[in-house]
């Protein structure tokens, strides 16, 4: 287990091979959070109201009069028929709750939630993960992404293999096979729907909603702070054709000051290249409109 992260990890300036753990940790927090229990309402039982049988009028006396005597059939009342032979509708037997199994605590989760992810992520891209403190790690990294920042010690997902490369010229730019080391993390976006992430994080919603407030935040502020790390994201400006570098010592930075100046975030999300930035932020506005449909 890993130490208790800190609520906020910032560096002067991201390394350049670690980029989509901003953009990954969201389905991986948006795979883990809030047991919603929907108790079915209880169906109210019938009642079958029957009316009192009215009762039964005396016959009235004739009394003899001068008129002439007309023999006439009495007519007796028609007597109702008897409450107990009424037929009362059968009731609707009120169905049983669905049993549900019980959270387990945070510093227990972590087998859960992968296996969790597991049924809707291929070996591929579970192979990316780190899968140790899963949900803290999560909570901390979006938390620093609504922040604009890179905590690199608490990314979700592995490195990867291939280092950034740049294309040597009279003008330094970034090497497009470069972005190709970002689609594996692209189809951790497009391998999961909305909806499936979306309920995933309402499924563990209250053990991110725990580790949220080990790092001093409130109960249930959590989401508020994964949307706002999504529009960060989605406010990423997109450049048309290549962006100039500068070399500065052992790493490198943008040429253009409205782009260095961007936040770590941004930056970041900008290495991964035009295309798979477009394909993150369709999955991104997706999951938006999932959260706020719910």
């Amino acid at each position: 287990m890993s130490d208790k992260p800190e609520a906020s990890d910032v560096q002067k300036r991201p390394p350049n091979n670690n980029f989509l753990f901003a953009v990954i940790i969201l389905i991986i927090v948006v795979c883990a959070a809030a047991f919603v229990l929907l108790k079915p309402s209880d169906e109210p039982q019938q009642r079958t109201e029957v009316e009192q049988a009215p009762k039964e009028q005396p016959m009235m006396e004739l009394k003899p009069e001068n008129d002439p005597v007309v023999d006439a059939p009495s007519v007796m009342p028609e007597k109702p028929e008897k409450p107990e032979n009424l037929e009362v509708p059968a009731q609707r037997p009120v169905e049983p709750e669905p049993e549900v199994e019980p959270l387990p605590t945070l510093d227990e989760s972590d087998d859960v939630v992968v296996a969790k992810i597991d049924e809707y992520l291929s070996d591929s891209v579970m192979s990316l993960m780190v899968t140790d403190d899963v949900i803290r790690r999560g909570v901390v990294f979006i938390d620093n992404i609504a922040k604009g920042k890179i905590a690199k010690k608490h990314t979700p997902v592995v490195k990867p293999e291939e280092e950034f490369s740049v294309n040597e010229g009279d003008i330094l730019t970034i090497d497009p096979n470069s972005y190709e080391r970002y689609t594996p993390y692209v189809k951790v976006f497009t391998s999961m729907s909305a909806a499936q992430a979306v309920r995933m994080y309402e499924e563990y919603k209250p053990l991110i909603n725990n580790a949220y407030s080990e790092i001093g935040y409130g109960d249930d502020e959590f989401n508020q702070t994964l949307e706002d790390a999504i529009d960060l994201l989605l406010d990423t400006p997109e450049p048309e054709g290549d962006l100039p570098l500068l070399r500065d010592s052992v790493t490198y930075q943008y040429a253009f000051s409205e782009w260095e100046q961007l936040p770590a975030a941004q930056k970041q999300l900008l290495r991964m290249g035009p295309e798979n930035m477009k394909k993150v932020k369709a999955a991104l506005r997706n999951i938006k409109a999932q959260l706020e449909s719910n």
